[in-house]
């Protein structure tokens, strides 16, 4: 399934980031709120992995579900917060999370290079069957 385009603000840079210009990298985007243990959990990690990953095959983007927070810039000011150095995208309200029909934070996608849809995780996915379902795309 083709993934729903988007183009969103990185609240780390301050730069628009279009899904389109990733074509060509395997793409892992995750949608989290600042306020969910799941997701804290999960961004500690990613934090570490993006870290130590080739960023020439791979393209890593978090969207902050602002429709989820509190106020909007909770999650932004959470990132900062916690020294998260991966693009950090500004969801408009809830509209890319309900693109991708998403139920929960963090929900995670594996696109492929043509920007298709190959694994969903849902919120209790653990970060090795993520490396697991990155590592079939990324060979």
């Amino acid at each position: 399934m083709q993934a729903p385009m988007f183009t969103l603000l990185d609240g780390q840079n301050e730069e628009k980031v279009s899904l389109h210009d990733q074509k060509g990298k395997v793409v892992m985007i995750t949608f989290w709120a600042s306020w969910c243990p799941d997701s804290n959990r999960d961004l500690e990690q990613k934090e570490e992995l993006f870290k130590r990953m080739q960023s020439d095959k791979l393209a890593f983007l978090t969207i902050n579900v602002t429709g989820r927070e509190a106020h909007p810039s909770d999650g932004l000011a959470f990132a900062k917060e916690k020294g998260f150095t991966f693009p950090v995208l500004i969801d408009e309200g809830t509209k890319t999370y309900d693109a991708y029909r998403c139920m929960s934070v963090p929900t995670t996608f594996i696109l492929n290079e043509n920007l298709e849809i190959m694994e969903r995780f849902s919120d209790k996915a653990t970060l090795m069957e993520i490396i697991q379902g990155l590592a079939k795309h990324l060979s």
